[in-house]
C-alpha cells in the first residue's frame, strides 16, 4: 500500500511538472508567433505545432485529473446509492473506464504503425509517430492513473464519501481562511 502511495505521489508530481511545462511552451510558441506576426513575418510552422501542442496539454492534463480522481463522474449518485449497488456502480464504471482506455490504447498503437512514413507539412524533420504518440501513452497512463487512485476511491467509495462534496467542502474552508487573513 505504501508503494502505491508514493507511487501514485511520484506520477502526480510527473505530470503536473510535465503538463505546467507544456502550458508554458505552448503560451510561449503563441506569444511568438503573435511578435513575428506583429513584425510582419509569421512562423510557418506555428499552427500546426501550436494545435499538436493544445492536444498534448489536453491529453496529458487528462492524466492529472485521473489521478486526482478529479475528472467528470457521478459520485453523488453513486455515493447516495445502498452499499452493495454502490460497491457494484463502482465497479462497473471503472471496468468500463479501464476497458475503454485499453482499446484507445490498442488501437492508438496501430495508428502510429500506419503514420509511420508521415511527417509534419510545416516541420518535415518531425514524424507523425511523434507527435500521435500522445493518444497510447496517454491511454496506457489513464490506465496506470485509475488503477494507482483506485484504493483511495475505493475506501472512499465504501465509506459513502462524496468527492465532490469533499472538493466543495474544502474550497469553502480555504476561501473561509483566505477571508479571515485578509480581515487581519
Amino acid at each position: 500500500m505504501v508503494l502505491i502511495h508514493h507511487t501514485r505521489a511520484w506520477l502526480e508530481r510527473l505530470l503536473e511538472v510535465f503538463t505546467v511545462f507544456l502550458l508554458l511552451a505552448l503560451t510561449f510558441i503563441v506569444l511568438a508567433a503573435v511578435a513575428f506576426r506583429t513584425l510582419g513575418s509569421s512562423l510557418a510552422w506555428y499552427d500546426e505545432v501550436a494545435s499538436i501542442g493544445l492536444a498534448w496539454l489536453s491529453f496529458y492534463g487528462a492524466n492529472l485529473a485521473a489521478i486526482k480522481r478529479a475528472h467528470m463522474g457521478f459520485p453523488g449518485l453513486v455515493s447516495s446509492a445502498p452499499a452493495p449497488l454502490r460497491a457494484a456502480l463502482f465497479v462497473l464504471s471503472e471496468i468500463i473506464v479501464i476497458g475503454f482506455f485499453v482499446v484507445i490504447a490498442y488501437y492508438g498503437y496501430h495508428v502510429l504503425e500506419i503514420l509511420a512514413w508521415d511527417h509534419l507539412v510545416s516541420l518535415p524533420s518531425v514524424s507523425l509517430t511523434i507527435t500521435q504518440s500522445v493518444i497510447p501513452i496517454s491511454a496506457v497512463l489513464f490506465i496506470l492513473c485509475e488503477l494507482l487512485s483506485l484504493p483511495s476511491a475505493w475506501q472512499k467509495m465504501r465509506t459513502g464519501i462524496d468527492s465532490e462534496q469533499e472538493a466543495i467542502e474544502e474550497a469553502i474552508r480555504l476561501a473561509e481562511e483566505d477571508l479571515k487573513e485578509s480581515r487581519t
